[in-house]
C-alpha cells in the first residue's frame, strides 16, 4: 500500500445505504474523481462533448456520497490508491484513466478497484465522449438488425416496413442501411435526392455523440430518419464507426432498424454486437432454409435474440415450421406474399406505408412483441 493511502482511509465516511434521500432523488450525474488539473480539464471537455455535466470530487472522501448512484465513474490514476483505501464497494461502469499503458502500477490499481476499463488519453477520447453521452442520456432505443437468409430474401422490405410500423406506434424511428451492395433504403422511400449526410460523411469525420444532433442532421423520409449510402461514397465502414453511430442512434431514437448484409462483414458484426435482436428473413424454399441455418448460427454468436420470419409462397409446399426446424430457431412469423411489392419499390413507394397488407401487419406484430420484451 502506498504511503498516501493510509491517512486517507480514516477520513472516508461510510458509503450510504441503498435507501435514503439520494436514492429517491433525480437521476445522478456521472462522477469524476481526480485532483490533477490537466486531467480534470480533459475529462470535463470530453464530458461536455458528450452532453454530460459530471459531479467532480478531488479526493476519495468527496466521492463517497455519489459512488453508488453515479451511472458512470471515471477515476484518475492520481486518486486510485485513495479510492481503494476507502473500502468503497465494487461497482459497474468504473473506468480508470492511466498515465501510460506501459506503467505496471495502473494495472495493479485497476485490479484493486475492480475497474471495468483502463483507458489512456488522448487515444480514448472519443470512447470517453460516448460513455459520458450514454450515462447522461435518458433515452436508450431498441436496435433491431434485419438480414436475409439469401440474397433477395426481402430483408430491406421488412426493415423499411418495421421502421414505418414503429413510426405509426408513435416511436421516434431511425432506419440505418448497412448493406453497401443492396438497392439502398433511400431508394425504397423514393428519397435518394433528399439532402443530408450519408455514411461516407461519418467515415471522414467523427460521428456526433449526441443522439439528438445525429437525428437532426440526418435526412428524413416522412416520419423516419434515414442513414443511407451515397452513390459515390465508400463501401467500407470501420467497425468503430458503426458502433459509435448506432450508440448515438439509440440515444436519439426509440427504435433503430438496421438493414444488414448477409455476408457478416466487419460492419455487420459490429452492428449485431450493438443490436438487441436480429430478425432473419427466409423465403420458404429448400436452399434458403439450408442457408438460414448458417445465417442464424452466425448471428447467434453476436446477438442473443435471433428471430425468424419466413416469407411465402413456397414453391414446394414447405411450411414455416419446416423452415424453422431447418434453421434451428423457432418461427416468429409467416409473411404472406404481397401483390405488386416490386412495382411499389420501383416507384419509390415504401412497403408497409399505408399500415395495411402482410408486411405492415407482420411488422406491427413484431414490434409490439419486441418493445414489450424490452420494457
Amino acid at each position: 500500500m502506498s504511503s498516501s493511502a493510509a491517512p486517507v482511509a480514516p477520513s472516508c465516511p461510510p458509503p450510504p445505504g441503498d435507501a435514503g434521500p439520494r436514492a429517491a432523488a433525480a437521476p445522478a450525474r456521472p462522477l469524476v474523481v481526480t485532483a490533477d488539473p490537466d486531467l480534470l480539464d480533459d475529462l470535463l471537455r470530453l464530458a461536455a462533448a458528450g452532453g454530460a455535466e459530471p459531479e467532480v470530487a478531488d479526493h476519495a472522501a468527496g466521492a463517497v456520497a455519489s459512488w453508488r448512484y453515479a451511472p458512470f465513474v471515471v477515476v484518475g490514476h492520481d486518486r486510485a490508491a485513495e479510492i481503494a483505501a476507502c473500502g468503497l464497494p465494487r461497482r459497474p461502469s468504473l473506468v480508470l484513466v492511466g498515465p501510460a499503458v506501459e506503467d505496471p502500477e495502473v494495472w495493479r490499481q485497476a485490479v484493486t478497484l475492480g475497474a471495468e476499463h483502463v483507458v489512456f488519453l488522448p487515444e480514448a477520447e472519443h470512447w470517453l465522449v460516448e460513455r459520458f453521452a450514454d450515462a447522461s442520456s435518458p433515452r436508450r432505443g431498441v436496435v433491431l438488425g434485419v438480414l436475409g437468409a439469401r440474397g433477395g430474401a426481402g430483408a430491406t422490405s421488412l426493415a423499411v416496413a418495421l421502421s414505418l410500423a414503429a413510426a405509426r406506434l408513435g416511436r421516434r424511428t431511425m432506419l440505418v442501411d448497412l448493406d453497401a451492395y443492396g438497392g439502398g433504403v433511400d431508394l425504397a422511400f423514393g428519397a435518394e435526392g433528399v439532402e443530408g449526410p450519408r455514411w461516407a460523411d461519418f467515415v471522414a469525420a467523427s460521428p456526433p455523440a449526441s443522439g439528438e444532433a445525429l437525428a437532426a442532421a440526418l435526412p428524413r423520409c416522412g416520419e423516419v430518419t434515414v442513414l443511407s449510402w451515397s452513390r459515390d461514397g465508400t463501401a467500407d465502414i470501420p467497425s468503430t464507426v458503426v458502433s459509435s453511430m448506432l450508440s448515438a442512434a439509440r440515444r436519439g431514437a426509440d427504435v433503430v432498424v438496421v438493414d444488414l448484409p448477409r455476408c457478416f462483414d466487419e460492419a455487420a458484426r459490429a452492428a449485431l454486437g450493438v443490436a438487441d435482436a436480429a430478425i432473419v428473413v427466409c423465403p420458404a424454399e429448400f436452399r434458403a432454409a439450408v442457408a438460414a441455418e448458417r445465417v442464424v448460427g452466425t448471428a447467434q454468436l453476436l446477438v442473443e435474440d435471433v428471430r425468424l420470419v419466413v416469407r411465402g409462397p413456397s414453391p414446394t409446399g414447405l411450411t414455416g415450421a419446416d423452415v424453422a426446424e431447418a434453421a434451428g430457431v423457432p418461427l416468429t412469423a409467416w409473411l404472406d406474399p404481397e401483390p405488386d411489392l416490386d412495382k411499389a419499390l420501383d416507384e419509390g413507394r415504401p412497403p408497409g406505408r399505408g399500415g395495411k397488407g402482410p408486411l405492415a401487419e407482420v411488422s406491427a406484430a413484431l414490434l409490439r412483441e419486441l418493445l414489450r420484451d424490452d420494457a
